[in-house]
Parts: C-alpha cells; sequence; structure tokens
C-alpha cells in the first residue's frame, strides 16, 4: 500500500513539473511574438542586438544610419538617400542570374510590393551584387520580367565597392556577428533589412520565408502606427 502512494506521489510531481514546464513554455512564447508588440527595437551593429527606446532617447543621436549613397536604377534614374527622405523600404542583395535564392527573394519581395502598392511612403530597394554584369538595361529587362515597378521598386547597380560595403557596413546585410569580410568576397545572402523614415535599421528578415515576409508586413504597418503616433 506504501509503495502504491509513492507510485502515486510521484506521478503526480511528474504531471506537475510538465505542466510547468508547458506553461512557461506558453508565456516565453507569448512574450517572445514580436507581431504582439507596439513598437520595434533599433539596430545599431551587425550581431543585430535590439536597443529599445523612445524617439526622444538622447542616446538616439548615435544610433546606426544608413548613410549617404548614389546608384542607378532600371531606369537609368540616379537614386540616393535622398530619394528615400520620409519612406519605409525593405533592402536586398540580389544579382538577375542568380539560380539559386535570389528567384525566391524576388517573388517575395513581389508579394510586398503587392502589399503596399497603394502605399507611396513604403519602398523596395534591390541592390545587384554582380554591377558591371547587371547594367540600367539588363536590370530594365529583369523587371519587366518579374512585374517590377519602378515608382516601387528600384533594382539598383552602380558602383561595385559602394555596394558592397553598403551592404557589409551599412545594413550589415550577412547578420555576420561583425566578422570582417574581404571586399572581394562575395555577397550573397538571402536577408531583408527593414528601414525607417529616419534611415534607422527596424528589423532583419528571412528574405526565402513566408512566415517571416507575414512578420516584415506586420512590422511595416507597426513603423507606419509608430510614425503617425
Amino acid at each position: 500500500m506504501n509503495w502504491t502512494k509513492k507510485i502515486l506521489k510521484i506521478e503526480g510531481s511528474i504531471v506537475v513539473l510538465i505542466l510547468i514546464i508547458f506553461l512557461t513554455s506558453s508565456c516565453k512564447q507569448t512574450a517572445n511574438n514580436i507581431g504582439d508588440i507596439s513598437a520595434l527595437p533599433f539596430y545599431n551593429q551587425a550581431s543585430f542586438t535590439p536597443n529599445w527606446m523612445s524617439k526622444d532617447d538622447d542616446s538616439m543621436r548615435t544610433i546606426h544610419k544608413i548613410p549617404s549613397f548614389s546608384l542607378t536604377n532600371q531606369e537609368g534614374e540616379t537614386i540616393t538617400d535622398q530619394s528615400l527622405n520620409g519612406k519605409i523600404y525593405v533592402a536586398d542583395f540580389f544579382f538577375t542570374i542568380c539560380p539559386g535564392i535570389c528567384p525566391k527573394m524576388t517573388a517575395n519581395m513581389g508579394i510586398l510590393q503587392e502589399e503596399f502598392m497603394e502605399d507611396p511612403d513604403i519602398m523596395l530597394l534591390s541592390h545587384s551584387v554582380t554591377p558591371v554584369r547587371d547594367s540600367v538595361p539588363v536590370l530594365k529587362a529583369y523587371a519587366e520580367k518579374k512585374g517590377v515597378l519602378s515608382d516601387r521598386w528600384h533594382l539598383l547597380t552602380g558602383d561595385r565597392q559602394e555596394i558592397y560595403t553598403l551592404g557589409r557596413k551599412a545594413y550589415f546585410i550577412e547578420e555576420d556577428l561583425g566578422i570582417e569580410r574581404d571586399i572581394d568576397e562575395f555577397l550573397h545572402t538571402e536577408n531583408f533589412v527593414l528601414i525607417d523614415k529616419n534611415k534607422h535599421i527596424r528589423g532583419i528578415y528571412n528574405g526565402l520565408n513566408k512566415t517571416s515576409i507575414k512578420q516584415l508586413i506586420k512590422d511595416v504597418r507597426t513603423l507606419q502606427k509608430e510614425e503617425k503616433a
């Protein structure tokens, strides 16, 4: 009889322990569900450590911003950082003859283009990592093939070193925790980066993942609400 009571007591303890673990896990999932928050963090370095702060915070003056740049889009127009003043935008890096991840990334950028079609304050930027080959005519043909709208989505070419420096030093696109790479090393990543109207990085997303794209859309909406607040 004593052994039966002990066994029942042990089984009861196991059930309680499992219940505690389940509830704790559920709480963590809820707390980490970024889709439910009302604000986005700022990112200051390649480690993508989130910085939570208000726009009135004094440290905002030192938060990383996308620097000046000058590139050319598929229409032969010069696109600079000033062209994006007052815009929220998503940036990625691709090349037109990429047989691997780029077609999927372009398709998912297309989803973003469709989602924000009626909102001129949302822009998309795709930087070619083979700019010598991806000339303006090549980008124009690619844009027509993929349904890219020039007033919503810039396919950019220009100086290779400027593009690679932007990718690695400005957008932290490779998410390599600060690992230095030589300029001659090929830049290739599936990441999308979300930039706010003040040129701050506010999120990084897997451009191949549908769930990540849905989260990106939610986060753009969150930024829009933040701007209106």
